[in-house]
């Protein structure tokens, strides 16, 4: 039978305005994230946490958001949720209010439970509107979709920089002013997503109890989520690593002031936006799996060196490994949408949300691993982690993914 996903859901043409509302809402949301790693040096200081507790917080952070994105983008793909949209920037905005406030351990990880919880709502509906407002170009809109994200965590070493550092934490409560801006540009999407969920037909049902007919994924298509959720963990891991422990790096080991460390900090995240930009039309262009395996292989020789490079180097290998690395960031999605394409938001879950979970665990563990060793040695063990791309060469390449489904038709 036909894919009543691929009939149904995806307008003919691009709709830019929707693709740049979302994208927008995407980038206050993972704005609101980042301040959570942006507050780390200025709570490890007022109140004196370990390495533990702040790799103890970035897993609760992302194993909330992470956990549950599977599980809404379930709920959204059996019924669509528009509401989790406004509603996900909400609880992420009292969670900014708590993070601003909270005088003790315990509070700070509420606060963040809450803008995790906040995220998950938000990210499969998100990545839904994406796929409904791509029209053929998915490389491209999932690119604007998620660079809009990827740009919300870059700026965190600016937070740091011009307002943690010289305001303290109550500068967090700033941010809520920017989620409410948030809701209302997430509001006006919903209603556009109503609008287009009242204009598609039913989607085409077999089977008494209405269950699409290819809801069992074959054992083909398992092993392929399987292996690129592997591979996006150690994307991840890498990432977590870089982003929440290499400004300690470069203090103690380099002796730079955490203003400082901030400037180095932000060339990688920036790289890291521009990666995701371009590598969405250079998938469509030289196909997913070619990316896919391109963003880690190539990174790999940066990631290696980069523990030992003199400080006068490490800006230009910050460049290239992060625009290398974050390439498939959009890419790992929509190979992820095109593998299980009736389940758009478990796909999206499963890829910017459990996969990334699954990097929190490494935050805890390299946090341990900082407090027992040396933030050197974190360091030298993230280097070797880009060199799991190998994975991807064992992907299905685009052609193959397409006939997974061909019989159906």
């Amino acid at each position: 039978m036909a894919n009543p996903l691929r009939e149904t859901s995806v307008p003919l043409n691009t709709v830019y305005g929707i693709l740049f509302a979302i994208s927008a809402g995407h980038l206050i949301n993972d704005t609101a994230q980042s301040v959570v790693p942006a507050l780390f040096p200025i709570l490890q200081d007022t109140l004196h946490l370990s390495y533990f507790q702040i790799g103890l917080m970035t897993f609760m952070l992302n194993m909330t958001s992470s956990v549950m994105q599977p599980v809404f983008g379930y709920i959204a793909d059996k019924r669509p949720a528009p509401f989790f949209l406004p509603a996900g920037m909400l609880m992420s905005t009292a969670g900014l209010a708590g993070l601003a406030l909270a005088q003790n351990y315990a509070l700070l990880l509420l606060a963040v439970l809450l803008i995790g919880l906040g995220s998950a709502l938000f990210h499969p509906e998100g990545s839904r509107v994406a796929y409904m407002a791509a029209g053929s170009r998915r490389g491209l809109s999932q690119s604007i979709y998620q660079v809009g994200g990827n740009l919300g965590q870059a700026l965190f070493p600016l937070f740091t920089y011009y307002l943690f550092v010289p305001f303290g934490q109550r500068a967090a409560l700033l941010f809520t002013l920017l989620t409410c801006l948030g809701m209302a540009v997430l509001f006006h999407v919903s209603k556009w997503y109503q609008l287009r969920l009242r204009q598609m037909p039913p989607a085409k049902k077999t089977g008494e109890k209405g269950k699409t007919k290819n809801f069992r994924l074959e054992k083909k298509v398992k092993a392929a989520l399987i292996l690129l959720v592997l591979f996006v963990f150690a994307r991840s891991w890498y990432h977590a690593g870089i982003s929440n422990f290499y400004q300690f790096y470069l203090i103690h080991d380099y002796g730079l002031t955490v203003k400082e460390a901030q400037v180095y900090l932000l060339v990688f995240m920036i790289s890291g936006v521009l990666g995701t930009f371009f590598g969405g039309p250079l998938a469509d262009r030289f196909g997913r799996k070619n990316i896919l395996a391109f963003s880690m292989l190539g990174a790999a020789p940066f990631a290696v060196l980069l523990p030992y490079l003199p400080l006068s180097l490490v800006i230009p290998f910050f460049a290239a490994t992060g625009f290398i690395i974050m390439s498939s960031f959009s890419v790992a999605v929509v190979y992820a949408q095109e593998l299980i394409p009736n389940q758009v938001g478990v796909a999206s879950g499963l890829i910017v949300g459990l996969a990334f979970g699954m990097g929190a665990i490494g935050s805890v563990l390299l946090g341990s691993l900082a407090d027992f060793t040396s933030i050197r040695t974190v360091m030298i063990l993230c280097s070797f982690l880009p060199a799991v791309g190998t994975l991807a060469l064992a992907l299905p390449d685009d052609e193959a993914v397409k006939q997974f489904y061909a019989q159906e038709k």
